[in-house]
């Protein structure tokens, strides 16, 4: 199996293991400065960000574009001592997460996406 494989099923298991199907999914990687710019145009901010999630879910069918910036992937791994791949693994499911309905604006929502994403990072095989 190949790596883009797993990723791939990865994916698809963890939409389907919280009930939802998996419609159209893009994982767009792209440097600090386009993210930055996607985030002062279509968000209103003026910071560097490691992930924005283009929302396009429709009842249960799961579909959206994730922009995740490799520079924000690659600083947060030496950050958090963890390997690239992980943080990686990290930024993508908490991008679907988003794409199920999970928040991160409080303490209490940031808490639930938290679990959600070391629940997807256990599934990864």
């Amino acid at each position: 199996m190949s790596d883009q494989s797993k990723y791939v099923d990865w994916i698809f298991n963890l939409i389907a293991d919280n009930d939802f199907e998996c419609g159209d999914v893009s994982f767009i990687f792209c440097s600090d400065t386009y993210l930055l710019d996607l985030n002062k145009k279509h968000l209103g901010h003026n910071y560097y960000t490691d992930v924005i999630t283009f929302d396009y879910t429709q009842e249960h069918n799961v579909s959206g574009d994730i922009f995740i910036s490799v520079d924000r992937v690659g600083d947060n791994a030496k950050e958090f001592h963890c390997s690239f791949a992980e943080e990686l693994r990290r930024v993508m499911a908490h991008g679907v997460l988003h794409l199920m309905g999970f928040d991160d604006k409080d303490p209490e929502a940031q808490g639930a996406m938290r679990r959600g994403e070391n629940q997807a990072l256990t599934m990864f095989k």
